[in-house]
């Protein structure tokens, strides 16, 4: 292939580039010319710097800004122009929209758009309406749509998003697991000691707002800690500008001295946290493919995860964990009370739980099935 061949990868924000394409760039940059797109920020230059591409940052917003999103329109089709891409491949909602769009407007030959999750299956209202209508929009102006499961091709064919034919690379996924990393070593047991408890431990690890089941969380487990000696970890930052938990959950979260709100965590930090617990609990309203799902399989964990896209294709019900129904605190209660209850059914599900993460989701090869998917869509192209 071609060193001239430019490829853009772009995301809205640089955190989103540096979690889905860390180590993927330099990879791909032996290949290809690659320029990471994302809004202006220190991270940006990091990951250009770590990956050994050139950055290029153009402001856009998570949210609905109408004439902050038609200036990032355009600045985004100026960089089309300038730089000739044959490749424009775009994550997460806005940048795909924007980034589909204006790669249509220059006539980019290769319009690529990962779905990494799909938010209008839980809205409601003149919201649904606007986030099906923009999706409708970057599939329109798109090549080649990438969904990250087959819970999300499903559901845009199904609200008749697209009709266009999509491809779920290997078994789903975009960012893959080292197993390498997500291991039980000397150094996270030992960060993982200072943490434990001689208690059983659920944790959950993600932004705590009322979109991941939050609530019910709270819900399920204050009623849990009233009976059984138990403990609960929560993992991760609030964003309560974006998706606020209710005031009853933050006071329980305050309240209650089973539960600890510990922060977002990073590298054995954060792995320390998984090492730590005896089952990982993730509630969650809706997702694409969820990579904690897949990291706490990875440390061994058993799972409680909801019927909903990405989970319910990485958990298999009763053999590294159990499915339950979306917003539903009684089925929540019920299923750590019998994870806390039934430990042969638990130890088996720990048992199983690595080995099914590293038959399907091995980050080499979810990378490889990437990789293999840009050269057929190049000799095709050329």
């Amino acid at each position: 292939m071609k060193k001239s061949i430019k490829l853009i990868r772009a995301t809205t924000v640089p955190m989103s580039l540096a979690a889905f394409c860390s180590g993927m760039l330099r990879v791909l940059s032996a290949k290809y010319e690659v320029i990471a797109l994302s809004s202006p920020d220190e991270d940006l230059e990091r990951v250009a710097d770590a990956e050994g591409v050139r950055a290029i940052a153009v402001p856009m917003e998570r949210h609905i800004a109408v004439l902050k999103d038609i200036k990032a329109l355009w600045s985004l089709a100026r960089v089309f122009r300038k730089e000739k891409p044959t490749i424009v491949h775009s994550m997460t909602p806005k940048a795909g929209l924007l980034c589909m769009l204006a790669a249509w407007m220059t006539r980019v030959p290769v319009r690529i758009h990962t779905f990494t999750g799909l938010v209008f299956p839980t809205s409601t209202g003149l919201k649904r309406r606007i986030l099906m209508f923009t999706d409708r929009m970057t599939c329109a102006c798109a090549t080649h749509i990438i969904p990250e499961g087959e819970g999300v091709k499903n559901d845009l064919l199904n609200y008749g998003i697209t009709r266009k034919n999509m491809e779920v690379l290997g078994f789903g996924n975009v960012r893959g697991v080292d197993m390498e990393f997500y291991s039980r070593r000397p150094e996270v047991l030992r960060k993982a000691q200072e943490i434990r408890k001689p208690v059983f431990t659920f944790v959950f690890v993600g932004r705590i707002v009322r979109d991941k089941g939050i609530n019910e969380l709270c819900e399920a487990f204050g009623r849990l800690s009233e009976t059984e000696a138990v403990r609960l970890i929560l993992v991760g930052p609030y964003e309560d500008n974006l998706d606020p938990i209710s005031e009853r959950s933050r006071q329980m979260i305050q309240n209650n001295a089973a539960i600890e709100s510990v922060g977002a965590k990073v590298g054995d930090d954060l792995l320390a946290y998984y090492a730590a617990a005896d089952c990982y609990v993730f509630p969650s309203y809706r997702e694409g493919f969820p990579n904690t799902v897949l990291e706490a399989g990875a440390m061994g964990l058993p799972s409680i995860v909801t019927d909903i896209n990405g989970s319910r294709e990485i958990i298999v019900q009763g053999k590294n964990g159990v499915i339950i129904p979306s917003q539903d605190s009684e089925a929540l209660y019920n299923a750590m009370l019998n994870m806390l209850k039934d430990s042969d059914a638990r130890e088996e599900m720990a048992g199983n739980a690595r080995e099914m993460i590293a038959s399907r989701y091995e980050q080499g090869y979810v990378r490889k099935c990437l990789y293999d998917f840009y050269d057929r869509v190049l000799q095709a192209f050329l």
